[in-house]
């Protein structure tokens, strides 16, 4: 009797002890989860502290050697507006992409991108929403009889024209002189730009100048500046120096307001090759009234580089084939 009867009484605690345990054990695994998550989260975090603090680090000892950039990160300056006309190409994405990595790191900046297109393309699209940059996607299709041809010289017809006074016509639409403080930049995508012409571009008050390297079949096409003045006195450019202004559309940007002033400051096909860059100025300023830049026109910090179109022989005979190396992808 009484070991039956202790044998019974056993049997609910050894019950009560197995569900205890089951309890006690997804108590433990739950929590070894949770920590886990936890210091995977506070590790992860560890990481980007880290890279954050030596990204300072390394900026703050740039902006120790380089005065001239220092408070890039946090200007309160006026808006920059930069213009950038682009064409679908084989190396179109590569060019913009490299230009986005620059422009993120530009405070107060909009970047107005206009399409020689009918409609916007998913690929200029996708690429802006990615960047983060502040920005206005537009299309501007060059007429037939201006488009230039695969084998046609890049000289036989001007380039950006349409694509160009649509911005200008989108700024003049959306901005107010009186209330928008800007500087307008036309950066092409197949330039290279330093990110101290930014911060040099930020004072400007009309038209401000400096060199650009790598362009009009000379290192650097620069403004001479009279020694006792410190004006814009000429250039030193090799190819057309009879223009009024014989300065590449990387060298020069244009204060908002005086732009906004000059409805009539536009882009034409009806003047000679080479002569847009003073087709516009000539409706704001003067030569005299030019305000160099870049430590008195003597650092270069754009460079007309242009990308060599890619050679593309195997592409070629493989879509002869009704194939393509690019299937399904965006290059």
């Amino acid at each position: 009797m009484s070991s039956d009867s202790s044998g019974n009484a056993a049997l609910p605690c050894q019950d009560m002890r197995r569900r205890y345990r089951k309890k006690l054990f997804v108590i433990v695994i739950f929590s070894l989860v949770a920590g886990m998550v936890y210091w995977l989260y506070q590790y992860d975090h560890r990481i980007d502290t880290s890279a954050d603090d030596l990204l300072k680090e390394a900026l703050l000892e740039c902006y120790k050697t380089k005065p001239q950039i220092r408070g890039q990160l946090h200007s309160d300056g006026p808006t920059i507006y930069a213009i950038t006309p682009t064409y679908s190409r084989p190396v179109q994405k590569a060019e913009l992409t490299r230009l986005s990595h620059t422009f993120m790191l530009v405070p107060d900046f909009h970047w107005i991108i206009v399409e020689d297109a009918p409609s916007p393309t998913s690929l200029v699209t996708k690429l802006l929403l990615r960047s983060g940059i502040p920005h206005t996607q537009l299309v501007a299709a060059t007429p037939k009889k201006w488009k230039l041809k695969e084998k046609d010289a890049n000289w036989k017809y001007p380039r950006g024209v349409i694509q160009r006074n649509r911005a200008l016509e989108w700024l003049r639409e959306n901005l107010d002189a009186n209330r928008d403080k800007g500087v307008v930049y036309f950066a092409d995508d197949d330039n290279a730009y330093s990110l101290e012409i930014f911060e040099e571009m930020r004072s400007t008050k009309g038209v401000s100048v400096w060199p650009v390297g790598l362009v009009g079949g000379l290192m650097v096409e620069k403004p001479l500046l009279n020694a006792t003045t410190g004006r814009v006195a000429g250039w030193n450019s090799a190819w057309k120096p009879e223009r009024p202004f014989p300065i590449d559309m990387a060298g020069f940007a244009i204060n908002l307001e005086l732009l906004l002033h000059h409805p009539e400051a536009k882009f034409s096909f009806d003047v000679e090759g080479g002569y847009q860059e003073s087709e516009i100025l000539r409706h704001i300023t003067t030569r005299d009234k030019l305000e160099p830049k870049a430590d008195k026109c003597t650092k270069v910090y754009v460079w007309h580089t242009r990308t060599e179109p890619p050679k593309l022989n195997q592409e070629q005979l493989l879509q002869k084939k009704g194939k393509r190396s690019d299937e399904g992808m965006e290059v």
